[in-house]
């Protein structure tokens, strides 16, 4: 299958490490202009090495609606989005009641805010161009639970999963494609790292007995989903949700 993006102008967010550097790899292979979208300066950098000539690098807080609008209308129009921005903030699993209205906000806006922001900025140029592509990354932990606890992450992500299917049904008429992948557990960042180590050799090997190919994911996996997502190959599904996680 070959998939080429020669051309095309993509936005990947949460671009400077994980599964958003994979992506934006992945499409500048591919021929794409890549404009990478994070809050760490030190990350993009590497991204935009990674990625060669092709990638910019632009330090956006998705959150923040009025920064995403500015930095989207000072690029060419945008063919794909692919809204990976997200994670925990550096919280960790609580009791409900310890949850303060703070931590839960900040988590819904990088993840399911900022994924929001985001469409709307690029929509009106794709709208006029009556093309588009926009791949959210959820989680497992938008289908089920989630491994870490956090009551706002699983609460996100299934969020983006219902926005997902909305935009795809209001965006679709203007020939846009909305979709989903949620991956599975991927040690992709340091969050990932440190649930991994404390899972312990028993708790690893029971969250490897769970997944039907008995292996953990690479970021790999997750890009070569949303670079499905975003071809032409694709063209007339939307509004779906692809647990990209080994089976489980």
């Amino acid at each position: 299958m070959n998939i080429d993006f020669a051309g095309k102008q993509v936005i990947v967010t949460g671009a400077a490490h994980g599964f958003g550097r994979a992506i934006a790899q992945g499409f500048a292979a591919r021929g794409a202009r890549v404009a990478a979208f994070d809050v760490n300066t030190a990350g993009l950098e590497e991204t935009r090495a990674l990625c060669g000539e092709g990638c910019t690098v632009h330090m956006v807080d998705v959150g923040n609606r009025d920064a995403v609008q500015a930095a989207v209308a000072a690029l060419p129009p945008v063919d794909i989005l692919v809204n990976n921005a997200g994670g925990v903030r550096g919280q960790v699993g609580r009791p409900i009641e310890e949850v303060s209205a703070a931590d839960w906000q900040a988590i819904f806006d990088v993840n399911l805010s900022g994924a929001f922001f985001m469409a709307q900025a690029v929509a009106p140029a794709m709208k006029h161009k009556g093309a588009g592509r926009i791949v959210n990354i959820s989680s497992g932990a938008g289908r089920g639970i989630s491994l870490t606890g956090i009551q706002a992450y699983t609460s996100a992500k299934a969020g983006q999963i219902g926005l997902t299917r909305q935009l795809a049904h209001e965006l679709g008429p203007f020939g846009i494609t909305v979709n989903c992948v949620a991956p599975g557990f991927v040690r992709s960042n340091p969050t990932t790292e440190r649930q991994w180590e404390e899972m312990g050799e028993d708790g690893q090997a029971r969250l490897l007995g769970q997944i039907a190919m008995r292996r953990l994911g690479t970021p790999d996996d997750i890009a070569h989903m949303v670079m499905f997502f975003a071809s032409d190959l694709a063209g007339w599904i939307t509004g779906e949700c692809i647990g990209v996680d080994g089976g489980k």
